[in-house]
């Protein structure tokens, strides 16, 4: 995402990778989940610009120096990445980048690229790692890649058949019933194909 996006900051591991920085550096906005508003605070990085949840994870000190940012979601219906992005999609923003959503938990992990292939229904969204980007597709799509680029494709309904070409090992139309089985693929070219008629899938890409 070169041009300026609205960033969702959770509270997993703390990015350091130059991409994901450089994206939290040039954010229009920021609007952190409660847990992480004290990590971008400690970086030095930037200041959140809302900080969304149910505020638990912040401390009196921290609450009193940002209180005019704090927006409290007292629900336990979603986790705080879901309210973190209806909060975003209550201010009008079409695209956005999620950082931090993995590491520490690998349960939390799990649960937050899942979410990807909702909210991809109703905004331009990617989630960036220390490693790579998540991307959720819904139809056939050709994806920019770099030769040597490690690609995993997952699919989140697996009785829908799926064909891709340009990677090192394609398949086609074949139905992948275990997240595995689409994993450690590597690009060959400067885009690959991904087709399917109807289905989620989540293409992991690695920085190159």
């Amino acid at each position: 995402m070169e041009e300026e996006v609205t960033v969702i900051l959770a509270d997993g591991q703390f990015p350091t990778h130059p991409i994901p920085l450089g994206i939290l550096n040039k954010a229009k906005l920021v609007i952190c989940c409660d847990g992480a508003a004290q990590k971008l605070v400690d970086s030095g990085v930037r200041m959140p610009d809302y900080i969304v949840g149910d505020l638990d994870s912040l401390s009196e000190e921290l609450q009193n120096k940002l209180s005019s940012k704090l927006v409290k979601v007292a629900s336990q219906d979603t986790n705080d990445l879901t309210k973190a992005f209806e909060f975003a999609q209550s201010l009008g923003v079409e695209r956005l980048a999620i950082l931090g959503a993995t590491g520490l938990r690998e349960d939390h992990t799990i649960g937050n690229i899942s979410l990807l292939a909702k909210y991809a229904t109703q905004a331009e969204i990617a989630m960036f790692t220390d490693y790579g980007r998540f991307k959720a597709i819904f139809k056939t799509a050709v994806l920019d890649s770099q030769k040597g680029q490690q690609v995993s494709v997952f699919t989140l309904t697996p009785n829908e058949p799926i064909t891709y070409k340009g990677l090192k090992w394609d398949i086609s139309s074949r139905c992948l019933n275990s997240w595995w089985e689409g994993t450690l693929n590597e690009a060959l070219g400067e885009s690959f194909t991904v087709e399917f008629k109807t289905g989620r899938v989540i293409v992991f890409q690695s920085y190159t």
